[in-house]
């Protein structure tokens, strides 16, 4: 299970030009989830997000959670952050989930998330998205289950 996460001012999805998910400051989470990623992926994965310490303090050094800046999470599913691009030009999505798999602990995600920290904002699972961000700093972290 892979997340990528930039640190926003503010993010966005729609779908088919409506609004389905959108916050201010916090984290925009893209989450891939691959074939052999488990629940236990899963709750490890929440927790990494919820206490990454990627928020400035009162002296602007990165020390706060997003519990702790009182930011707002955005979470994407977007199975292309499995995609392998070893060999050739046209990745390769093998060792992405399957779709009935990945909706499941992708909303076993979305469920730790929102249970961790509060608010949380969705895309729409296996939707053409379109996402809209402000990265602020920049920050944009790539976190693993396994870390």
């Amino acid at each position: 299970m892979r997340a990528l996460i930039q640190r926003v001012s503010r993010a966005t999805v729609k779908v088919g030009g409506n609004v389905t998910g959108q916050i201010q400051s916090g984290l925009c989470v893209f989450l891939g989830i691959k074939t052999d990623d488990t629940v236990s992926d899963v709750d490890k994965l929440a927790k990494k997000v919820i206490q990454l310490r990627i928020f400035p303090d009162e002296q602007g050094k990165m020390n706060r959670n997003i519990l702790e800046a009182g930011g707002e999470l955005l979470i994407v599913s977007q199975f292309t952050l499995h995609g392998d691009t070893a060999n050739g030009n046209r990745p390769s999505y093998i060792r992405a989930a399957r779709p009935d798999m990945a909706r499941d602990l992708y909303e076993a995600f979305v469920a730790s998330c929102r249970q961790l920290s509060g608010r949380v904002e969705t895309g729409v699972f296996q939707a053409h998205m379109e996402v809209e961000l402000i990265n602020d700093g920049p920050v944009t972290l790539m976190c693993f289950s396994g870390e």
